[in-house]
Parts: structure tokens; sequence; C-alpha cells
């Protein structure tokens, strides 16, 4: 093993230097420990890594020699990089801390801290957050972001707010290279009508052209970006990724830091910041509400524990499933299940809903069989669905310890009042969802209203509505939160063919 105070002078670094590759996962954590009897010190406690960290740290610096840029190193490095040896291998090691013996380590830069433009992209390539750099650059004089989501395509801004023709051209081709292999050139199309022509035709040429980048964790190219006197400055524009999207940083060349890329190495930090500060957006949704059926019944018949069981049990099964189509996970009183699924570039988030209703009423049959088989009764288990859509504000609650998505407007106790309605299983969507699915997404799904005959019995009509005052008697108690959707028309999903 080896000090840090031997390592920073057999390899000349500096000590935030040394921080900050341990920070960017380059070196590991050191153990700390009393210094030796032989060793020089006046720390009453040092740091110290494996003796191959001195390699590591030559390696870095023939790197950084040949051109690479940090980003560059961190990808090819920080998958390899040694880890510390157990505590037991000093004797007297006690916990990991940083290497700067005694040494305050430099300030952490953070969301707030960033200077130069930023901003964060959904995989959609809507800009869910920027600082007041990137609204510049973007936006030009424009005040502020639309408030849709779909005016909010990073591409539709720069063809229809950036000022200069340089950077627009410099913007697109770098961020198209991103999203070549996520978006196909039909939808990117779609998503930008309205633009004018010339443009609309500047960006399905940039398509055709642009290879797409081999995606890392970080990614960075230099972009000539023209200033407001008119002169032009080099960039380094790095994009780090995300599971919920990217986040894409325009630094001054000669400006670059080993913070940024500390900064940006620090993966769940960053993204929880940017979910705090994620705009508030009016976009269209598809709203699924499941309730369990009977749950107080069920709740009175069955121990504490073997109810928190079946709950939890229900929330594993379903919880892939919402995955498998792009649900979004709500707030649900009670033992509910609420998701949202939201636009996508290449599939119908109304369909994307409908298959995952279907599926979890597959899967809901499957627990309620076991059940049976394991309590030896007759209770069967059903999840009633309510589906609708609609347009409405999404956004963010915050507590000190987390960030909830929350969707603001009518749909939500719309799709909770449907649940209420739907009995035995059964899926139940408003007309206005049905409507918002394409000829041939509608021609495989068989849905009706079941009509009762003259005689008495019941008839089946299928590709028909009726409003839910027509299906129900409102005068009776069970009934009465039915009200508030009386007079809205809804349906009853039978099958999916998909």
């Amino acid at each position: 093993m080896i000090s840090s105070k031997e390592l920073i002078d057999r390899t000349g670094i500096s000590r935030a230097t040394l921080n900050n590759y341990i920070a960017m996962g380059l070196l590991p954590r050191p153990l700390v420990s009393a210094p030796g009897r032989d060793e020089e010190s006046r720390a009453r406690q040092l740091g110290y890594f494996p003796d191959s960290t001195v390699e590591r740290v030559a390696e870095i610096q023939r790197l950084k020699g040949e051109g690479y840029t940090m980003a560059d190193i961190v990808s090819r490095l920080v998958a390899e990089a040694p880890r510390p040896q157990p505590a037991g291998a000093i004797k007297g090691a006690g916990t990991t801390a940083p290497a700067g013996d005694q040494a305050e380590e430099p300030p952490r830069l953070t969301v707030e801290g960033i200077t130069h433009p930023a901003f964060m992209v959904n995989y959609n390539f809507e800009v869910v957050w920027f600082n007041g750099a990137a609204q510049t650059l973007l936006l030009g004089a424009a005040t502020g972001l639309p408030p849709t989501s779909d005016a909010r395509n990073l591409f539709r801004l720069l063809l229809t707010y950036c000022q200069s023709e340089r950077n627009r051209l410099a913007l697109l081709r770098f961020h198209l290279s991103l999203a070549k292999e996520r978006i196909s050139k039909t939808t990117l199309m779609n998503l930008c009508q309205g633009v004018p022509a010339e443009r609309l035709a500047l960006l399905e040429r940039l398509y055709a052209e642009i290879e797409p980048e081999e995606i890392r964790p970080i990614l960075d190219a230099p972009l000539d970006i023209q200033q407001p006197d008119g002169g032009l400055a080099t960039y380094r524009t790095y994009a780090a990724f995300f599971r919920e999207g990217i986040l894409i940083v325009l630094v001054p060349a000669g400006l670059e830091s080993e913070g940024l890329l500390e900064f940006l190495a620090r993966r769940d930090e960053v993204i929880r910041s940017l979910l705090r500060k994620r705009l508030p957006v009016l976009t269209d949704l598809a709203v699924l509400v499941a309730d369990l059926q009977h749950s107080v019944k069920i709740c009175s018949e069955l121990p504490p524990d073997e109810y928190f069981e079946l709950i939890n049990e229900i929330y594993c099964a379903m919880s892939p499933v919402f995955r498998k189509y792009y649900g979004t996970h709500g707030k649900h009183a009670g033992d509910g299940l609420l998701y949202y699924f939201f636009p996508l570039p290449d599939s119908n988030y109304i369909f994307n809903a409908l298959c995952c209703a279907r599926e979890i009423k597959a899967e809901m049959q499957k627990i309620s069989k076991a059940w049976q088989i394991r309590k030896n009764w007759l209770n069967e288990l059903y999840l009633n669905i309510g589906l609708t859509e609609g347009q409405e504000w999404l956004g963010t609650f915050q507590s000190a310890t987390s960030v909830e998505f929350v969707v603001l407007g009518d749909s939500i106790n719309q799709a909770a009042r449907i649940s209420d309605f739907a009995r035995y299983g059964a899926i139940w969507a408003t007309k206005s969802f049905i409507g918002k699915l394409s000829a041939g997404e509608r021609s495989k799904v068989r849905f009706g209203v079941n009509r009762s005959a003259p005689e008495g019995r019941e008839v089946f009509v299928s590709s028909s509505y009726a409003t839910v005052s027509a299906l129900v008697s409102l005068e009776s108690a069970r009934n009465e939160k039915l009200r508030d959707i009386a007079a809205l028309p809804v349906t009853e999903i039978v099958e999916v063919n998909t």
C-alpha cells in the first residue's frame, strides 16, 4: 500500500486532482490509518491506496498527453478502476476517507452552479429543464418555453426560435447524432409539423447525412457557437445519459474542468437535482387506475401479514408489465394502482395503456387462482380497471427525501371513477380514449356495451358506447360517487389482439 502523500510526491498531481480522480471513479477511495513510524508526516492519519494506483495515475496522464478528454478517459477506464483492499490490509486501518490528509476537498459543482449553457431533454427530445444561459442559446429573444410538451421538442425549438443560422446548424447536427437511433425520420418530421418548409427540408437533409453517435456514459464533442457580437467560440459539448433523459452542457474551450466531470459522475445526485427542477408541462397522456374489488372484505378475512403479502405480490407482478408499456407510476390512495402513459416517438401511448390493461388483467387471474389454492377459498380476486385520456399539467411534488411525478386535472378523477364503476375485473374506457386509437389499432380491439333486450336478456352491442347514467342507477348509495361522471360516454374493452 502507498500513502496519499507518497502518491502525490511520485506522480506530481495535486491533492485536488487526486480527490477529483477518486470522485470520478478513476481511483478507489483510500483506506485511512495512522502513518507508520518510518513515514514523515504531521497528519494524524493518512489515506492509503493499492500500489497499482501509481500506474493508474500514470495511465491517466499518458491518455491526457495523447489528447484524450477527461470524458473519454472516464468512459475508457472507470470500469477498470482498482478496488480498495480490505480494511485488514493495514494494521489499524479504519474506514475509507478522502485522500486530502486534513485538507478540505475543493467545492463541489452543483446544478445551480453551472454557469455555461445546460439543459436536459427526455428521450422524446423534449426540453424538461434549462438554465438561463441555455435559454438564450435555444430561444433567443423568446421569453420562455412553450407550455405544451410537443412544442418543447428540441428540434422544433431550434428550427423555430434559434436566431443564429450557424448555431442552428451546429446544434441540429449534434443532437441529431444523439437522436437518430431513437427517433425515426417520419416521427421527427411529424413532431416538427408547422415549421417553415425550408427549415423542415434542412432537418430532413441533416437527418440523412448524420451518423449516430456511439453511446457512452459521457459523450463530448467540439462545437463552434456564434456569440452575440458575431464572433465564434469553440465549446466542448458534453452529453451525460441517464435513464430519465440526457443532460447537455456546453463549456467554452479552455474552461473545461475536472470538476464538471466529477459532477456528472455523481449520477444519482445529478438526476435527483434535475428532477427537482423539472419544469411543469402541459402534456397529452393516458391514465390507468386499477382497484382491488372488495378490498375491505378481503382485508377483514386475511391476517394482516397475509393481506400485505397479497398487495405486495400484486404490485410486484404488475410492475414489469407497466415498465414494458412505458407506464409512469403515480400516487394513489389505498391499495390501488395509478399509472400515466405519455406520448412516445414511435408508439401510441393510448394503445400502450390498453395493452397494459389487458396484461395486468391476465396477471390478476393467475394471482387469484394461486390464492384460491393456497387459502382453499372461493373468493375471486379482481382488479377493476378504468382508462381515460386528456391533456393535463405534469409536474413534481417534492419532500426533503423524494420527488414524485404528479398530474393535475380531471383525467385522474375520471379514471378513478370509471374504475369504481367497473366490476369483476372488467376494463372500461372513455369514448375519447378509444377515439385516440388509429383505425388499424381500433380494428384490434373488441369493445362495446351490453343492452337490455325487450324480453329481458342482455345483448352485447359491439363498437358502441353508453353514458354511465344509462348503465347504472345513480340513486343507489353505492353509486353516489359515480354522479361526477354521469354523462360520460364509456365502453367495455372485451378483447385486445396484439
